[in-house]
């Protein structure tokens, strides 16, 4: 029962990240950055791979497999919330220039390009354009990637009771 609960809650906090994600681009108008691009698409694995736990119910290694993957994409998310919380504190002569848009970079350039462009991310990745209790977003979203790593640990170290 206890996977089946953490995986549970691993799903509904990333549905809860998402839905806030449709809120501030419906809402608000925020147009996502290219890293945020690529920590959504992190985040929404993440959340499929929980929802395969949760279904599957696994057992012996197949838990140990659900709760590294899980951590792994944790820790991929953590460190381009990384880099996208160094470039918004760059001094503005640093930051990168602004590239194209993701349907350009889709249609014009080589896959394996453009997801190094979206990994290396642009000026638009250092505009700080809204922030919660002083956070920024991919501040906001470090600290939820840590959280999820933490129970992603958490649920692998139970899985090897």
């Amino acid at each position: 029962m206890y996977r089946i609960t953490h995986s549970a809650i691993v799903v509904m906090i990333i549905a809860a990240m998402l839905f806030a994600v449709v809120y501030l681009e419906g809402v608000l108008y925020l147009a996502p950055c290219p890293l945020c691009m690529v920590n959504r698409g992190l985040l929404l694995i993440m959340a499929l791979i929980s929802l395969a736990a949760a279904i599957h119910n696994p057992t012996g290694s197949l838990r140990w497999l659900y709760s590294g993957l899980s951590l792994l994409i944790a820790l991929a998310g953590m460190a381009v919330a990384g880099r996208h919380i160094w470039l918004q504190g760059l001094p503005p002569d640093k930051v990168p220039e602004c590239g194209p848009d993701l349907a350009y970079m889709l249609d014009a350039f080589p896959l394996t390009d453009v997801i190094m462009r979206l990994i290396q991310g642009s000026g638009q990745c250092a505009e700080v354009s809204w922030t919660l209790l002083g956070l920024s977003l991919p501040q906001q979203t470090l600290l939820l990637l840590i959280v999820l790593s933490g129970m992603a640990i958490y649920a692998h170290i139970k899985s090897s009771r």
